[in-house]
């Protein structure tokens, strides 16, 4: 089973999904990692080659009890393979390493969640966007620390590490990291140019009930 040969299609969204990441600024080097599954487990960006130059022929496959079928898989498969192990309607995954996003997690350790009360947008959106505690990368602890996330949660930060986003396609999982980031810059911008203020509670009530009625989907 070759993914590029298999799975032209899937492949060749995968390595899209790269190139867009990196011209945003959130990839470097080799860093990041991108999944979709499929029937025979998940297709899988290769460990140690530059995202913005990978190709589809370098994509592997690995079974979701972490056999690697195809190819030389990201070291951080382990945390991929939680995600679908926990949650049946994940299809896709994207991990990158978006700089504002994590900057917020560096310079606030004991925060919980990016502020959603300033934005309109993060809570149509996502609604909460997670801060996880930090795990060692390439570990199994990266997908401990996000089991009691995966469900309720598409946009996450991955505390002094990255953001992980997942999707019923890999367009809604890239589309959660475009939001997380341009979130958190906008909230950086306007902490630097003075400080963050807030939605009435009222106004964020009815903001809620808007999400609701949109459902658990990334916009």
């Amino acid at each position: 089973m070759i993914p590029a040969k298999d799975y032209p299609e899937i492949c060749n969204d995968i390595v899209e999904v790269c190139k867009r990441l990196y011209k945003r600024n959130m990839l470097a080097a080799a860093d990041g990692n991108i999944s979709v599954r499929v029937k025979e487990g998940m297709i899988i960006t290769p460990s140690g080659i530059p995202k913005a130059f990978c190709s589809p022929e370098d994509m592997a496959l690995v079974s979701l009890d972490n056999k690697v079928i195809h190819g030389n898989p990201s070291s951080e498969r382990l945390m991929h393979l939680t995600v679908y192990n926990e949650c049946e309607e994940a299809n896709a995954v994207v991990h990158a390493h978006p700089p504002t996003a994590i900057a917020w997690s560096v310079a606030f350790p004991d925060m919980i969640e990016l502020p959603n009360n300033c934005l309109s947008e993060v809570v149509l959106a996502a609604g909460h966007i997670p801060i996880i505690k930090y795990a060692r990368p390439g570990t199994q602890d990266m997908g401990d620390v996000l089991k009691e996330f995966i469900i309720d949660h598409k946009i996450s930060i991955l505390s002094r590490h990255g953001g992980l986003c997942w999707g019923t396609t890999v367009l809604e999982a890239y589309m959660g990291m475009e939001r997380l980031e341009h979130s958190a810059e906008i909230l950086y911008k306007a902490k630097t140019l003075k400080d963050l203020t807030y939605l009435p509670a009222d106004e964020m009530q009815a903001l809620y009930e808007l999400r609701k009625k949109i459902g658990n989907k990334t916009l």
